[in-house]
């Protein structure tokens, strides 16, 4: 028997799915953009910029690696549209939550992925 878990939810669907429920499971000064990964129909590009006079803005691409679990990838770091070393602690740190926020909105929304 196989068994496939495939995400059925369109990508127009998934992307206004994740712009409603992002925000809800950031930090709520920090800003999010969700489009559409032109390229692969199962993924997503999210900015996030932070709050704060840092101005940072950070790339990610959302893959669903099924109807659950998505793949979260650091694509870029970015302060004033300057390409930043994403080494530092800080930037580490922050990272790390949008990179936990990104899981817990997938998690939030596997009341539409789920098969």
């Amino acid at each position: 028997m196989s068994k496939t878990d495939e995400l059925t939810l369109d990508q127009q669907q998934l992307e206004e799915a994740w712009r409603q429920t992002l925000p809800e499971t950031m930090n709520s000064p920090d800003r999010s953009e969700v489009k559409s990964d032109e390229s692969d129909p199962k993924s997503l590009r999210i900015t996030i910029h932070s709050a704060g006079h840092q101005m940072y803005s950070f790339d990610f691409k959302i893959t669903y690696v099924d109807s659950r679990e998505v793949k979260v990838v650091l694509i870029d770091v970015e302060k004033e549209n300057q390409t930043v070393d994403e080494r530092n602690d800080m930037i580490q740190q922050l990272i790390a939550d949008y990179t936990r926020h990104l899981h817990e909105c997938a998690q939030a929304l596997h009341r539409l992925t789920k098969v």
